[in-house]
C-alpha cells in the first residue's frame, strides 16, 4: 500500500516538475546600431544592457533595456548629437520585450516577435529571426533587428543638408545564464 502511494505521488509529481519556474539573466551584451551617410557610415555601440527572463506555465517572458547615452560611436559629438536627435533626456532606456513558448527557448532558430521602445515609442517587429548557441551553461543570442528611424518618429539628422539613410538595424549579441 505505502509502495503504490508513493508511486502514485511520483507520478503525479512529474507534471508539475516539468513545469516548474526557470528564471535567467543577461551576462553579457553588445547591441550596435549603424548609420549609413552618402558621405560615411559608423556604429555606435552599448555593452550595458541588463536583461532578464522568467518562463512559467509553458511560456516565456524576457525584457532588455539599455542606457540611450551608454552608446559609443567613437565621436562624442556625434554621440551628444543622436542624444539630442533621440531625445534620450526625457527617453533615457531603450527596452526591448519579447514572449516566446518555453519549448522554443531550446531551438537553434528562433523567429521572435519584439516590442521596443525608444524615444518614446513603441514598435513592434513581428517574426525576427535569432540564432541561438549553448556553451558552458550559457545561452548566446544573436541577430538583427531591422530598426528604422521612422519606426520611432525621429527626423533623419543630417550632415551638409544630406540626411542619414532611414534604417537603422541593430545587431545584437547576447549571453544568458539560468539562474
Amino acid at each position: 500500500m505505502l509502495r503504490r502511494l508513493l508511486i502514485s505521488f511520483c507520478l503525479l509529481s512529474l507534471p508539475a516538475l516539468a513545469a516548474a519556474d526557470s528564471q535567467w539573466v543577461l551576462e553579457q551584451a553588445t547591441l550596435t546600431y549603424h548609420v549609413s551617410h552618402p558621405l560615411h557610415q559608423f556604429d555606435g555601440v552599448s555593452h550595458a544592457a541588463k536583461g532578464k527572463g522568467f518562463c512559467h506555465d509553458g511560456e516565456c517572458n524576457f525584457l532588455i533595456a539599455v542606457p540611450v547615452k551608454s552608446f559609443d560611436s567613437g565621436d562624442s559629438n556625434r554621440d551628444l548629437h543622436m542624444l539630442q536627435v533621440t531625445r534620450g533626456a526625457q527617453y533615457p532606456l531603450v527596452s526591448v520585450r519579447t514572449r516566446l513558448p518555453e519549448s522554443a527557448v531550446t531551438s537553434a532558430a528562433i523567429n521572435l516577435d519584439l516590442e521596443v521602445q525608444f524615444a518614446g515609442q513603441t514598435c513592434e517587429y513581428k517574426q525576427i529571426s535569432f540564432q541561438r548557441v549553448v556553451q558552458n551553461g550559457e545561452t548566446r543570442i544573436t541577430g538583427t533587428i531591422p530598426a528604422k528611424l521612422t519606426d520611432f518618429k525621429i527626423d533623419p539628422p543630417t550632415l551638409l543638408t544630406m540626411p542619414i539613410k532611414n534604417d537603422i538595424p541593430v545587431r545584437i549579441d547576447l549571453t544568458w545564464h539560468p539562474m
